[in-house]
């Protein structure tokens, strides 16, 4: 299947928002996520942890072509290496912004490895469908489906859609099918992750066909570089 490229601009826009939504809830940053390119020219040689396991923006409409609808932009706070332990750190923690008005969404996924929490840090509510995985990866609709949230285990039936208010968590295990939106009318939403290692290269079943990291139609400068974008700094 072809594919739209995500424009530059959008991508410059989407960070700008993100910034804004972040300072509207009273989240900082690290003050990396403030740089501009040449900011982070001058800093290159001491960005190789951060490379390593994969810190900073990550914009992305999984290879939709269609970033208003399905797509998000996170930030990775921290992260390890499950190739190097001496990387980063023995866990991962991010933050997702989702735009409300048109429900925008990540689409189904699970993980072979990664257990997560998704947290409603501020904002709008956040919703997720669940199903669990089938062997050989497909979506099992029948049985049930058992999650925590907020340290309690709830037995679900599949297609069941959670709503996660203000300031509380569901965890996600692995193999765990899962898509989540900001819920319309509700407000913009910051979810965060705490989660185990995060491995975006290989630790993502989608659904359906797609792909993790967008191909990017240069038709602006970039604002800042992307989390996979290191190697482009010279």
């Amino acid at each position: 299947m072809n594919y739209t490229k995500i424009k530059r601009s959008d991508i410059n826009s989407a960070i700008r928002y993100a910034l804004k939504t972040l300072e509207n809830n009273q989240l900082r940053l690290p003050a990396f996520a403030y740089w501009d390119m040449a900011e982070w020219r001058r800093h290159l040689p001491e960005i190789g942890n951060l490379k390593a396991v994969g810190l900073g923006w990550d914009v992305t409409d999984f290879g939709t072509g269609d970033f208003a609808r399905v797509g998000s932009v996170l930030f990775t706070l921290r992260n390890g290496s499950a190739a190097d332990p001496n990387a980063g750190t023995p866990y991962a923690e991010k933050l997702i912004l989702q735009r409300h008005a048109t429900e925008q969404e990540i689409p189904f996924h699970f993980h072979r490895i990664k257990t997560e929490d998704i947290i409603n840090r501020g904002g709008g509510v956040l919703a997720l469908e669940l199903y669990n995985s089938a062997p050989g990866g497909g979506m099992d609709k029948e049985g049930t489906i058992l999650v925590k949230r907020d340290g309690f285990i709830h037995e679900l039936p599949a297609g069941a859609v959670v709503e996660i208010e203000k300031g509380c968590s569901i965890t996600l295990h692995p193999g765990l099918y899962h898509r989540f939106w900001a819920k319309k009318g509700a407000g913009d939403l910051v979810a965060g992750e705490v989660s185990s290692v995060n491995d975006d290269s290989s630790d993502n079943v989608f659904l359906e066909a797609g792909s993790r990291f967008s191909e990017i139609d240069e038709d602006e400068p970039a604002l800042t570089p992307l989390c996979n974008e290191y190697d482009l700094l010279g």
